[in-house]
C-alpha cells in the first residue's frame, strides 16, 4: 500500500495550509499575474513542505518518494494551476540533481535554504529554439580562469522573475550533444542577467520569464555532479518532474468532474436537470474512470521509482495520459457548463486554460510518444 497513516497526517496538514494560506488569495494573485513566492515558500518551508524527500541534514524530512507524490497530488487542490506548478518547480524540478549530485558547498548554500523557503529556485533548460529537444540548447558556459562565463537565453522559466538561483543546463564542451552539457547552479542576481516577463494563455499567477545571460560569471565549482554529464542528470530530473506533473493534475481533474456534477444537477434545460441526460451522466462516469486509471498508473510508476527501478517508460506514459486527460476531461466538462463555462471567472474555464500546459511542458506529448515507442521497441529504425 503506497500511503500509510503517516501520509494521511501530512496530507491533512497540507490541506489546512492550502485552505488558510493559498486559496483565499488565489483570485488576487491570478489578477496580478504573480504570487509572492518568497513569502509563501517561507511559510511552506517552515512546515517542511518543500523537502519531504530531501536529506535531513539539509533541512528535509528524509522520506521516500511516496511523500513527494502525495504532496504533488495535494497541491492540486489549489484553485489554480500556477501556484502548484511554481511549488513543484521549487521542490521537485530544480532540486533533485542538486540533492543527489551537488557538492557540499552547493547543498549548504542553495539546497538547504531552498528547502527552508529562504531562496526561490527555477530550472533553466528550455530556450527559444530548444524546448522538448533538450539536446539542442545553445547556451554556453566557457571556462575563463576559475569561472564559467555564460552566454545565451532561457525561455518559459517558471519562477523566473522572482528566483534567486537557477539549475541551468549549458554547453560546456564541444563533443556530442548528449555529452557536452553540464548542470550549473547560477545565482540570478549576478551582473549580466536580464529578465523579461512573459504573458501566457494560462497559469497566470505563476511568473514566467525569459532570461538573458550576457557574460555572466559563475565559479566552475558550481557545476552539479561531473562536467559534461548534465544531459544525463537532467533526463533523471525529468522523471521526477513528469511523475509530479501527472500526480498534481489528479485532484484538479477530480474537482472539474465534481463541480460539473454539482452544476448539472442544479441547472435545468427542457424541464429536467442536465445530468439526467444519458450522454451527460455516462460521459461523467467515463471521465471519472479515466482519472482513476491515471492514478493507478502514477502510483505504479512511483512505487517502481521507490524500489529503484528505471521508470522512464511509466513516467512518460503517465505524463502523456495526464496531458491528454487535462484536455479531454476539462473540455467535456466545460461543454456541460454551457455559457457559464465560457466565462473567465468560473473555475472550469481557469482549469481549461491552465491544464493545456500539461501536454506541452516537461516534454510535449509527441516526445513522450517517441520515448514510449523506443522503449517498446516499435520506433522506426533510422534510414541509412
Amino acid at each position: 500500500m503506497l500511503f500509510t497513516e503517516q501520509h494521511i497526517i501530512l496530507r491533512d496538514q497540507v490541506r489546512k495550509f492550502i485552505e488558510n494560506e493559498i486559496n483565499p488569495f488565489v483570485d488576487e494573485w491570478e489578477e496580478k499575474e504573480q504570487f509572492p513566492a518568497h513569502e509563501l515558500f517561507a511559510k511552506a518551508g517552515k512546515l517542511g513542505f518543500l523537502g519531504v524527500n530531501k536529506p535531513e541534514q539539509y533541512g528535509g524530512m528524509g522520506l521516500d518518494y511516496s511523500y513527494a507524490l502525495l504532496m504533488a497530488e495535494e497541491w492540486g487542490r489549489i484553485n489554480c494551476g500556477g501556484v502548484p506548478m511554481a511549488i513543484g518547480v521549487q521542490s521537485d524540478m530544480c532540486m533533485p540533481a542538486l540533492a543527489r549530485f551537488g557538492s557540499e558547498e552547493l547543498k549548504r548554500n542553495f539546497l538547504a535554504p531552498s528547502i527552508q523557503g529562504e531562496l526561490v529556485g527555477c530550472i533553466g533548460v528550455s530556450e527559444p529554439s530548444a524546448g522538448s529537444d533538450v539536446a539542442s540548447v545553445k547556451t554556453t558556459a566557457r571556462k575563463v580562469g576559475d569561472d564559467y562565463v555564460i552566454n545565451g537565453t532561457k525561455m518559459w522559466i517558471t519562477n523566473g522573475l522572482q528566483a534567486d538561483w537557477m539549475c541551468c543546463l549549458a554547453n560546456t564542451g564541444d563533443g556530442p550533444v548528449h555529452k557536452n552539457k553540464s548542470l550549473i547552479v547560477v545565482p540570478l542576481h549576478e551582473k549580466g542577467i536580464t529578465r523579461q516577463k512573459l504573458k501566457k494563455l494560462g497559469m497566470a499567477s505563476s511568473d514566467t520569464a525569459q532570461l538573458f545571460f550576457d557574460d555572466v560569471k559563475v565559479p566552475q565549482r558550481y557545476v552539479i555532479g561531473a562536467e559534461n554529464q548534465g544531459f544525463t542528470l537532467q533526463m533523471m530530473q525529468f522523471q521526477e518532474e513528469r511523475m509530479w506533473g501527472a500526480a498534481n493534475v489528479l485532484t484538479m481533474l477530480e474537482s472539474a468532474i465534481k463541480d460539473t456534477i454539482e452544476y448539472t444537477q442544479t441547472r435545468q434545460t427542457f424541464g429536467k436537470p442536465i445530468i439526467d441526460n444519458q450522454y451527460v451522466h455516462f460521459t461523467l462516469g467515463e471521465l471519472a474512470t479515466e482519472v482513476e486509471a491515471l492514478r493507478a498508473l502514477v502510483y505504479r510508476a512511483a512505487q517502481d521509482y521507490i524500489d529503484g527501478q528505471d521508470v522512464t517508460r511509466l513516467a512518460s506514459m503517465a505524463k502523456l495520459k495526464a496531458g491528454r486527460l487535462c484536455r479531454e476531461v476539462v473540455d467535456k466538462c466545460l461543454q456541460f457548463w454551457g455559457g457559464m463555462g465560457y466565462m473567465w471567472e468560473t473555475r472550469i474555464s481557469r482549469q481549461f486554460r491552465d491544464g493545456r500546459l500539461m501536454s506541452i511542458g516537461a516534454g510535449a506529448d509527441e516526445i513522450m510518444l517517441g520515448i514510449i515507442c523506443k522503449l517498446n521497441g516499435i520506433y522506426p529504425s533510422k534510414q541509412k
